[in-house]
């Protein structure tokens, strides 16, 4: 039986909430199980509204899919909502240039199905932990090429800058992953208000040194906030082997 905990918080320094969050464990659509982390960009209220339209797209998509493969389920709900992203971008001045990243997951068994666009992360924490998705990132260019180290793209004045978003470009390309899951693996799903202001090895130390998912959740965002809270921090944990 799936256990899961989820928690959005504003952070210390902004103003408002641009990260939306979706869990279901219940089946949507042909997917047993659901959960998407989106963190929205764009000036006034185009950020939080990219990332809420494109979650709830989703879901829709989801729900009407007739596909059975994950992968596939997932590319056509980020797809649709890109189109609708770009063409309310288009009709409303205020939302011009809005656009939001997106890391989605369904756990099937022992194999987690995952798509992501952006710097939004999905790791897999256990005795270790594992980045999975990769960063549609500059810095993360920089540092697949060899033009830069990973130490040095933690600080780097360019780090915020994506590379690839829902809603930045007519076409917008997924990257898709399935992970075999052991025995006591730990999703976990964030934004980069999280993962900005913690090291990895961090983030695997207030996992394994909490109760359960929620003081993991709460002490992860209690830390976030604690080295600077700079942006809004968003949490999704999943036990899948409960």
């Amino acid at each position: 039986m799936l256990k899961t905990f989820s928690i959005t918080d504003i952070g210390r320094k902004r103003n408002i909430n641009q990260d939306y969050i979706y869990t279901s464990e219940e089946p949507v659509g042909n997917l047993p199980n659901v959960f998407i982390v989106a963190d929205g960009m764009g000036g006034h209220n185009a950020g939080d509204y990219a990332s809420k339209v494109t979650v709830e797209t989703m879901i829709h998509e989801m729900e009407n899919s007739f596909e059975k493969n994950p992968s596939l389920i997932f590319r056509k709900a980020i797809e649709e909502a890109n189109t609708v992203i770009r063409k309310r971008a288009s009709e409303d001045k205020k939302l011009e240039g809005m656009g939001t990243t997106v890391v989605a997951a369904s756990c099937m068994g022992r194999f987690l199905q995952v798509a992501n666009v952006g710097d939004s992360r999905l790791y897999v924490v256990g005795s270790k932990i594992r980045q999975i998705t990769r960063d549609h990132s500059y810095v993360e260019e920089m540092v697949r090429i060899g033009e830069l180290d990973r130490e040095d793209a933690r600080n780097h004045p360019k780090k915020n800058i994506i590379t690839r978003a829902v809603g930045a470009e007519d076409h917008v390309e997924p990257d898709f992953f399935t992970v075999e899951l052991q025995e006591g693996d730990i999703v976990l799903m964030c934004t980069d208000g999280l993962t900005n202001m913690l090291e990895d090895e961090e983030i695997r130390m207030i996992i394994s040194g909490a109760r359960d998912l929620v003081e993991q959740a709460q002490h992860l965002v209690e830390a976030a906030n604690a080295n600077g809270g700079k942006d809004n921090i968003s949490v999704i944990l999943i036990e899948p082997c409960a």
